[in-house]
């Protein structure tokens, strides 16, 4: 579970969840072959609230009119997505942009081709949050300095985000004590006094809340107000020599992108048969926005922020990287 975000996101780690049947053997040198007159693709994905469009759109049939089939493949996270989809092992894979620009910047060839998740815009209202106890002194991210904050993944989008909140509150991230931390270890950790504070995601952030923690940042917004968190991504090789599945995989994508963002209650039912999140923890998570076009300013700003703190081998090319 530790570097579930590392690939997501986003995103939003979910206690044990259930990898998906696979269609099978698709034959084929590229991993896409054919059923029925249907494009077989395998999409790696990790098993979170995030990627509800594409099982959704699957339901619905979107891909399906696009000539698409869709085989699902779990993953704990980026760590095993980007070279699945690197080595043909994915067509498609599902990760954060911090992930993605590490990636580009380590040469390593990944090109985003379709929306994944972003924040609501809403301080407060958002599916992450810095967290503290509901006692705790603590009341900004200013006052983090000298304290434990735990993280899921050390140098990678959520480090990025925490020094975002802490250096606009006016403090030194570099006086922060960041600490990694499973998502869904951090509540319990939280509730102890282990650490200071946590920096959590759905369905993380509702049992926090649960246990009578607070928010004192939303860090994403932090870093932009309608941050693009995740996308789903190909091989630069895949996308050159398979244009056509690529732009299928696309309108399938942002339609199912669309209907999920106007139907929460059928994203919650969907969830529950990917994952094992109960039924009444899901009713209270707050879900993230899937607009159907990422938000290139706010990709800039995490770029710009994730090379000042010494994320990347070099600068990464947004051009090269995003549709």
């Amino acid at each position: 579970m530790r570097r579930l975000f590392a690939g997501l996101t986003a995103v939003s780690v979910l206690a044990a969840a259930t990898a998906c049947g696979s269609s099978g053997d698709s034959g084929g040198s590229d991993g896409s072959g054919s059923s029925g007159g249907a494009t077989e693709i395998k999409v790696g994905l990790i098993p979170i609230v995030d990627v509800a469009p594409l099982y959704l759109g699957q339901q619905k049939g979107f891909f399906e009119e696009q000539g698409l089939k869709l085989s699902f493949s779990s993953a704990q996270g980026g760590a095993a997505i980007v070279p699945g989809v690197v080595s043909g092992q994915f067509q498609f894979g599902f990760s954060n942009m911090t992930s993605l620009l590490i990636a580009q910047s380590n040469d390593v060839p990944v090109k985003a081709v379709a929306n994944g998740i972003a924040s609501t815009g809403e301080v407060g209202g958002d599916f992450e949050a810095l967290t503290v106890k509901g006692d705790s002194p603590l009341k900004s991210p200013k006052e983090l300095e000298g304290k434990k904050v735990a993280i899921n993944t050390l140098k990678n989008i959520n480090e990025t985000a925490v020094r975002a909140s802490v250096r606009k509150a006016g403090g030194d991230p570099d006086e922060v004590e960041l600490v990694e931390l499973a998502f869904d270890q951090m509540p319990a950790a939280l509730d102890a006094g282990r650490i200071d504070a946590a920096m959590v995601v759905e369905p993380a952030l509702a049992t926090i809340k649960s246990q009578g923690g607070r928010e004192i940042a939303s860090p994403m917004i932090d870093i932009a107000p309608k941050l693009t968190v995740a996308m789903y991504f190909t091989s630069a090789e895949y996308a050159q020599e398979h244009p056509e599945v690529v732009k299928k995989f696309q309108a399938a994508t942002a339609e199912s992108l669309a209907y999920a963002d106007a139907h929460p209650d059928e994203v919650r039912e969907i969830v529950t048969t990917y994952t094992k999140i109960p039924a009444d923890v899901l009713a209270k998570v707050t879900l993230p926005k899937w607009p159907a076009e990422p938000d290139r300013a706010g990709v800039e700003e995490l770029a710009r922020l994730g090379e000042a703190d010494g994320l990347f081998k070099r600068t990464p090319n947004l051009d090269e990287l995003l549709p």
